[in-house]
């Protein structure tokens, strides 16, 4: 049968909004899916699944996706990364060789920072957060596993400066993005960035358990809301 594009238009909005959402993270997984298959690299799988199902925030932004859509599916996806850790139903994504529940506190700040900034009517705030972990966090471990040949011990988990490093300049550019893109090219705005960038990267390095996915993303978005608030308004 020839679909044509008055069937488009007549299904509700919010399903639109929830597939294109939930087609990007199926992409993501499968994507995953065929790296675990093919080659075994578990902290590649997870960086996969780690940076690219992070940027779904920014679709539910640019959509305007209901806020309880996105606490649902961070509940869902909690539940999921939990039974996770006891049985097959991710594999790769949490076998990294090391006792963590990072998959699953960042499920639950995802749902966390959306129903507080959509109530808000600040979802700039909940993306800023998400996509410091995302893009900060995910590739600082990249990097650092790469080539952090400078180590330094925090709570007896070793890091690198290379990685540290890393995680406070994407995590400047990802603030400043953000914040020029939707209060303006200010000095402040700039220096809001900056002290956001340098406590973001100050808790991941004291981060022990994957705790660093809950604490850098509540963190870098509670700062800088606050700090906007303070100085911007």
């Amino acid at each position: 049968m020839l679909i044509t594009f008055s069937d488009f238009t007549s299904i509700p909005v919010l399903w639109l909004q929830i597939a294109l959402a939930a087609i990007w993270v199926l992409v993501i997984l499968l994507i995953a899916w065929v790296v675990n298959r093919f080659a075994d690299k578990p902290e590649i799988v997870r960086k996969i699944v780690h940076i690219g199902t992070g940027n779904v925030i920014l679709i539910a932004w640019w959509l305007d996706i209901p806020a309880s859509v996105g606490i649902t599916a961070s509940i869902l996806a909690s539940v999921i990364t939990l039974l996770s850790y006891r049985l097959p139903i991710l594999p790769g994504i949490n076998s990294v060789g090391r006792q963590s529940l990072g998959t699953f506190f960042y499920s639950v700040s995802f749902g966390i920072l959306v129903a507080w900034f959509w109530y808000l009517q600040q979802p700039q705030y909940a993306a800023l957060g998400i996509l410091i972990m995302t893009w900060g966090d995910g590739l600082a471990a990249l990097i650092g596993q790469r080539f952090g040949t400078h180590k330094y011990q925090v709570f007896g988990t070793q890091k690198s400066w290379e990685g540290s490093l890393t995680m406070m300049l994407v995590s400047y550019l990802v603030c400043s993005l953000i914040l020029v893109g939707t209060q303006g090219n200010s000095w402040q705005t700039w220096t809001i960035s900056l002290i956001v960038a340098v406590i973001a990267t100050a808790l991941e390095a004291v981060s022990f358990l994957g705790i660093d996915n809950l604490t850098v993303p509540l963190g870098s978005a509670t700062l800088a809301f606050f700090l906007s608030q303070l100085v911007l308004n």
